[in-house]
């Protein structure tokens, strides 16, 4: 190799690492978001019944804050640090007024265009979702007028508030003859229980193609499976097993049927991204001087060696952690409809459309530097996977240690 090509070679490598590491920075904000469960029923003409489930601390220091209610931020979190959910519903049942104020604030109905008017119905209980503590308030909204669509708005635990970089807000209903959900967010903070079928479908396509988007971790997983496929076949077979494996423990876990705490999922998901991204760098040690081949040794069933087929093992392994990670960002885990199930399956088809889109944008690229200069080709995808593998750690000693 010329002097000039080794000197591309490393500025390659050394923009792929920095890359690599500048992207973990947005990362580290993936898990300060909050999802908002919203289920909505009519017992009758001009009632609408709203169950809410809220972030409990969060529920707390956004309150506090909107109604300078600083006895509610001090009862409210000394609750939270010792854990106590009798002490916690306590502490909202006593700032009740505040609590409510804040929340029909940023939650309205409206029926024909009407605004409906809320009142608490009972007392706040204290659920765990994923090991953290939901509050359940349950709102009346009486509406002037009967109509034949609902519009519900919802700006709970904007950005602008400091305390979480998104809020997303599942709703569920079941009004004026029909039944759906849908997801509502910064940028769509309201719908009709008269949307079509298109707009449900592009609300949770959007959803999951987002949650990709800024689920970094997932993104440098996918990375590390396509630096290390060095054939088309490979990175086929790899995306698909992952796909299959995520796939099902997605649907089970929003369903409610599995369900695995946040503490073991995180850690492993980092695991994963580290070991995939190791596992290349390992067969480019292993093989030293003949790294740069293309062909691979294989000569099983789909052109796979021993190494080939443990790897696509491990994928199926780690890629049934990664559906449990794409199921706590919908959260639903109510009982089995066809609506719900509607809703997971076109969630689903946003993330596999953005997944698919990765490998096609990436892959073709590194096959086609491989082929043209292999030594930098070489260097490049084992610097990626050096740099992919020290963030799949560190994210796994942070998780696992809380850092």
């Amino acid at each position: 190799m010329s002097p000039a090509a080794g000197r591309r070679a490393w500025a390659a490598v050394a923009a792929a690492v920095v890359a690599v590491l500048l992207s973990a920075v947005p990362a580290l904000a993936h898990g300060f978001s909050s999802t908002v469960y919203v289920g909505l029923t009519s017992p009758k003409a001009g009632h609408v019944r709203t169950e809410l489930r809220l972030e409990y601390d969060l529920l707390v220091v956004s309150a506090a804050d909107y109604q300078k209610d600083d006895p509610l931020f001090r009862a409210g979190t000394a609750a939270f640090e010792d854990g106590d959910a009798a002490e916690q519903a306590v502490a909202l049942d006593g700032h009740a007024d505040s609590v409510v104020a804040y929340v029909t604030h940023r939650l309205g109905v409206t029926a024909g265009g009407a605004a409906c008017t809320p009142a608490r119905d009972g007392d706040f209980t204290i659920e765990q979702r994923e090991g953290v503590p939901y509050a359940l308030l349950v709102l009346d909204y009486r509406c002037p007028r009967s109509a034949e669509a609902h519009e519900v708005r919802s700006g709970l635990f904007p950005d602008s508030e400091g305390y979480v970089r998104d809020t997303k807000t599942i709703v569920t209903y079941d009004l004026d003859l029909t039944s759906g959900s849908t997801a509502l967010d910064a940028q769509h903070r309201s719908f009709s229980t008269h949307q079509s079928g298109a707009e449900r479908f592009w609300t949770f396509f959007r959803l999951g193609a987002e949650h990709l988007l800024t689920g970094l971790d997932h993104i440098l997983f996918l990375l590390a499976l396509v630096v290390g496929s060095r054939r088309l076949r490979e990175i086929v077979l790899a995306a698909t097993t992952f796909t299959l494996a995520h796939s099902v423990t997605f649907v089970l876990a929003a369903l409610g049927l599995v369900q695995v705490p946040a503490s073991f999922v995180e850690p492993v998901i980092a695991l994963s991204i580290a070991v995939v991204a190791g596992w290349h760098l390992w067969r480019l040690w292993r093989r030293r001087s003949h790294a740069t081949d293309l062909e691979t040794s294989g000569h099983g069933h789909l052109s796979l060696d021993r190494a080939g087929w443990a790897r696509l093992a491990v994928v199926f392994c780690f890629g049934l952690v990664h559906g449990l990670g794409f199921a706590s960002a919908l959260g639903i885990d109510s009982a089995w409809s066809w609506t719900l199930l509607w809703s997971l399956l076109v969630f689903n088809v946003g993330i596999e459309t953005v997944q698919l889109a990765i490998v096609a944008a990436v892959f073709p690229l590194l096959a086609l530097l491989r082929q043209r200069r292999p030594v930098v080709g070489l260097w490049v995808t084992g610097a990626v996977a050096a740099g992919v593998s020290l963030m799949g750690l560190l994210w796994f000693v942070q998780r696992m240690f809380g850092i």
